[in-house]
């Protein structure tokens, strides 16, 4: 039995919901409090990414930036030089999209600790469509040295991971979302950078979640159990550095792993785990994501039902794997 402290709410038909942005505005506010030199930027979207909480508490500490992406990423890489904790926020599809290079050049190869947010990421921005629905930025932002990569898993853990963020020296990406999605975790969870929490413990399966992810892979297991499946779910809200140790250890008893993210597989939490296995272990891993495509406009959650990401498709999918798929003993 997992010690995590979950939501009682999780498995019910209506599960407590809010959008991780929320958690992100509280958590900035939080941090400002607690250190001055904290500040905010923003590309326009203040209250779109929930940084107007901070921008009226300190005025005096935060630069609306207006709509150019990269020089959001030098003014901050700037202002941490100068011995403040920037924090840099837009949607993801701009903000590391468009400004992939200036965050490079100018806060991770001079190990800043500049924080990227990148909002309304992946299906969440719905309607917006194609061009808005960023589900690409993990990956870009993995392969970066130096770089941080957080995508915390509901609004709880999003405040906690700003706080945790702004006490890091590291340059960082934060990776939250737009539309309402449940919550699993409580203000008594734990929440530390590089670190993987074991949320629930099976035997036959180990699903690894990140993101907004996480509650569905919760719920799918919850289903996969009634079909004699038990499923072990480890969600991993820090995919850089990855908690190599936790990951393994699970892999080890369960013999088989299913990443379930909200981006492409390719590259993101997906790719992260392959290459992993293949350093220690051939276990079997299915990889839900993204498969090489674009989104579509609709309804955020219709969304993510459409590509397969929500608890019913997880459910389908991981049957099929553990079905078809033997699993792994030491000495293959």
């Amino acid at each position: 039995m997992s010690n995590y402290p979950l939501n009682e709410n999780i498995y019910n038909e209506m599960p407590d919901s809010e959008p991780t942005r929320a958690g992100f505005g509280r958590g900035l506010k939080a941090a400002g409090e607690s250190n001055s030199a904290v500040v905010g930027l923003c590309a326009d979207l203040v209250e779109s990414v929930q940084m107007h909480l901070f921008a009226e508490a300190f005025p005096d500490r935060y630069i609306e930036i207006g709509i150019a992406e990269q020089n959001l990423a030098t003014v901050a890489a700037g202002l941490a030089r100068a011995g403040k904790i920037p924090f840099a926020a837009s949607y993801a599809a701009f903000s590391p999209g468009r400004n992939w290079e200036q965050i490079k050049t100018t806060a991770a190869l001079n190990d800043l600790p500049v924080k990227i947010v990148g909002a309304h990421s992946g299906s969440t921005v719905g309607p917006d469509g194609a061009t808005h629905q960023m589900f690409e930025d993990i990956a870009l932002m993995r392969v970066m040295p130096n770089m941080v990569v957080v995508c915390p898993g509901d609004s709880i853990e999003a405040e906690k991971a700003t706080r945790a963020l702004a006490e890091s020296p590291s340059p960082s990406y934060l990776r939250i979302a737009r539309e309402k999605t449940p919550i699993f975790s409580t203000s008594d969870s734990p929440f530390e950078l590089g670190k993987a929490y074991v949320l629930r413990e099976g035997t036959d399966v180990t699903l690894f979640s990140t993101g907004i992810e996480t509650p569905f892979a919760l719920r799918a297991a919850e289903k996969l159990l009634r079909s004699g499946i038990s499923a072990e779910v480890v969600h991993v809200p820090t995919i850089k550095p990855l908690d190599r140790n936790t990951l393994i250890v699970s892999v080890k008893k369960t013999g088989r792993a299913v990443t379930c993210e909200d981006a492409q597989a390719a590259g993101g939490l997906g790719g992260a785990v392959a290459e992993l296995l293949c350093d220690e272990m051939p276990a079997p891993l299915l990889r839900i994501g993204m498969q090489d495509r674009y989104g579509e406009s609709g309804a955020p959650l219709e969304v993510l039902a459409h590509f397969g990401l929500d608890d019913n498709a997880i459910t389908d999918r991981v049957k099929q794997f553990v079905h078809s798929r033997p699993q792994y003993k030491p000495g293959y």
